[in-house]
């Protein structure tokens, strides 16, 4: 028996005449908050200076906005064949990981331009980061954004007015679902609701980071930690998603993910003593 999806309404408000504003913006803006104060939190309970974050925050916002839309724009151009340059300045589109390298890289040049350890600040950032994560993805969901792949499970969603909606169109489109031809190109599928799972997990890594904020490690294992649990969570969401980036066995963002998950479990071996502490940078 096939269940009947939920059905997903975008979560769209005005504020006076300002408007129509979409919940992806309100929690983009919680997450960069929340983050801050979290990073600020742990740099200050383990005696570093946490007024640092005031620059970096501002450089990882930055960072986040160009990376992001940049890998956006690549993955557009190489799996659909669209202008690299109307996909950077169309309104849609947004790549955590493209985000995330543009974050990191950025704040290193603000770090280093401080003259601090920038693994020393990446380990408070670290776990703002993933709180920050699970509060922006609910972002994804608020617009109907990053969902999954076709499903007729008990807690499928349709997305009719998702961006793009869930029809048969776009899932054979865009994901390569190969739904048959005997379904109507405007039907709207039900599929895995893939930003509420990320949203569960990234608050089990900010969790799980919350509770080893005062480890005793060298600078930097803590944020391999984040690397590691970042690079999994993604690795394992992706089997889920509605996907047209595919190279070779896996997706881009996967090949990223065990990337990104090799640092983590480089930083995690090398920086394992207290020792490192003093010499990080």
């Amino acid at each position: 028996m096939i269940a009947t999806p939920i059905v997903h309404d975008p979560f769209v408000f005005s504020i006076g005449r300002f408007g129509p504003l979409t919940g992806f913006g309100l929690a983009m803006m919680a997450a960069f908050g929340v983050a801050h104060f979290v990073a600020q939190t742990v740099l200050r309970q383990r005696g570093d200076d946490d007024e640092i974050m005031n620059d970096v925050t501002f450089a990882a916002l930055v960072g986040t906005i160009v990376g992001g839309k940049v890998y956006f724009a690549i993955n557009e151009a190489l799996g659909s064949g669209r202008p690299f340059v109307s996909s950077l300045f169309s309104r849609a589109g947004f790549v955590y990981w493209g985000g995330f390298i543009g974050s990191v890289l950025l704040s290193w040049l603000v770090i280093r331009w401080r003259k601090q350890s920038f693994l020393r600040v990446a380990d408070g950032a670290a776990v703002g980061i993933a709180a920050g994560y699970a509060i922006g993805r609910t972002g994804c969901w608020a617009v109907g954004d990053d969902y999954g792949r076709v499903w007729n499970g008990p807690l499928a969603v349709a997305f009719p007015r998702g961006a793009p909606p869930s029809t048969v169109a776009n899932m054979n489109a865009d994901f390569h679902a190969n739904l048959p031809p005997s379904m109507s190109p405007d039907t709207v599928v039900g599929v895995y609701p893939t930003q509420l799972l990320e949203v569960a997990l990234g608050l089990v890594m900010f969790w799980l980071l919350w509770r080893l904020r005062k480890h005793e490690h060298g600078a930097g294992w803590l944020f391999g930690m984040y690397c590691l649990l970042a690079g999994t969570e993604r690795f394992i969401v992706e089997f889920f998603r509605a996907k047209g980036d595919i190279v070779g066995p896996l997706t881009s963002a996967q090949w990223v993910a065990l990337a990104i998950g090799t640092i983590g479990v480089l930083l995690l071996t090398t920086r394992r003593t207290a020792a490192t502490l003093a010499v990080a940078r």
